[in-house]
């Protein structure tokens, strides 16, 4: 499988040139060149398949043979060693919780899988790799959990101060070891906009190698399929038709999930839930693509003004605007709606929701007022990464569990800065 820059003035390379770059050189996200269907007797027979067997046989056209199959297996066994349940809500609308990892979020699934293939690929390299990456929130504690002690990798993780939950904060600067943070005086997009200007920076790729654990990266893109594959599992016979509502930031999750309709999984529509960051709202209702600077909110991992992998989904559909309305709707709540919704999932339905979570709910109430559909909406972190927020709408204490225990106590170690000078300073120290 070869893989093409959307940008489209870089030639086409390899999956391990695509992971160790992150970026293409015309600074243009990686695409794979073709997405094959898979055959109707891997649907018709799924609920037959381990996890993992969906997962590699859904995955491996994108891989193989760069990382062999035997190998890729053992990848996608490590990577997935823990549950992904769904929790039914009301006949209508169900949630597929992704956050019974290491980090007790979505991300660890493509931050696990992405450092598996780094660490191969990096194997028999005597030169070592920086993983630059920006988070406005989960993105930093998976990576760093994912990455930790990877042989001849270092990782630098920029994030917003003040900006990320305590628990969130204390999983990306508490490890130690290859992993480093800086806490940036700013908004997420300002630590985003300094890791493409790193990449853009020839002075400082010459002197290292720079690749992103943001999604932007394929490693980390792609392995989100597995979540609509692995909740198709367990609803198939049961509902005649299934849509997808996705907590949006960065559009990554929703458009792996696009990539695994394009390879046959029967998925009726996509629902983009969003926050106060509306863009793509806007631009769903306007075709006019317009970013502007993110505002902050309580679902903060979801706080992104011009989303990365927005260009990966009008690639999906030719660039063609009708084609995309008519398989993606997205909606915009605000910090009052989400604060409403985790009180009523909680007392009508006994659940305790993430912010995320909550707007999730809401974008699949919001659709299935006009439409017909059982709505999964894809719960993505644990609600006691937000425990402030949660505790002071629900009522009630939420008990810690042991990945958030195990971190919460832990003495916090980063380094401020200010300004993307700061950043390639400290870089080339370091090179």
């Amino acid at each position: 499988m070869n893989y093409y820059s959307l940008n489209r003035k870089a030639p086409q390379t390899t999956f391990a040139d695509a992971v160790v770059r992150g970026l293409a050189p015309d600074k243009g996200l990686y695409f794979p060149e073709s997405i094959t269907p898979l055959e109707a007797s891997f649907f018709e027979t799924i609920k037959d398949k381990s996890n993992a067997e969906i997962a590699f046989e859904a995955i491996k056209q994108f891989i193989v043979p760069e990382i062999p199959e035997a190998v890729l297996k053992t990848i996608v066994e490590d990577t997935l060693n823990f549950d992904f349940p769904i929790v039914n809500i009301d006949k209508n609308i169900s949630t597929l919780e992704l956050f019974h990892g290491p980090t007790m979020a979505f991300k660890d699934v493509g931050a696990r899988f992405m450092a598996r293939c780094l660490g191969y690929f990096n194997k028999n390299n005597t030169n070592e790799v920086t993983v630059l990456v920006a988070t406005s929130g989960d993105t930093g504690g998976a990576v760093a959990n994912g990455f930790l002690g990877v042989k001849g990798v270092n990782v630098v993780i920029l994030y917003p101060s003040g900006k990320v939950s305590d628990i969130q904060e204390k999983q990306l600067t508490t490890l130690g070891q290859n992993i480093t943070a800086l806490e940036v005086d700013g908004v997420f997009d300002d630590c985003q906009d300094m890791v493409k200007r790193a990449f853009m920076d020839d002075e400082l790729t010459s002197k290292m190698q720079l690749t992103s654990a943001n999604s932007i990266n394929v490693a980390r893109w792609l392995p989100q399929l597995f979540y609509y594959l692995f909740a198709y599992k367990q609803l198939k016979g049961t509902y005649k038709d299934i849509s997808f509502s996705i907590p949006s930031g960065n559009f990554g999750n929703i458009c792996a999930g696009m990539v695994a309709q394009k390879l046959g999984l029967p998925v009726k529509h996509f629902i983009a839930s969003n926050n106060a960051n509306d863009t793509v709202v806007k631009y769903m209702d306007t075709k006019s693509y317009e970013p502007k600077p993110s505002v902050q909110t309580i679902s903060n991992a979801m706080d992104v003004g011009n989303p990365s992998n927005f260009i990966r989904i009008q690639e999906l559909h030719n660039n063609d605007f009708e084609v995309l309305k008519a398989n993606l709707s997205s909606y915009s709540f605000s910090d009052t709606d989400t604060k409403t919704a985790l009180l009523e999932l909680f007392k009508d339905y006994n659940y305790i929701a993430d912010p995320h979570g909550a707007v999730g709910y809401l974008g699949a109430k919001t659709y299935l007022e006009t439409n017909d559909s059982h709505v999964v909406f894809l719960e993505t972190a644990h609600p006691t990464k937000f425990l402030d927020v949660v505790e002071a709408v629900i009522e009630e204490k939420v008990e810690l569990p042991k990945q958030i225990e195990s971190v919460i106590h832990k003495k916090k170690v980063a380094i401020p800065i200010n300004s993307y000078d700061a950043l390639k300073s400290f870089l080339i120290e370091r090179a």
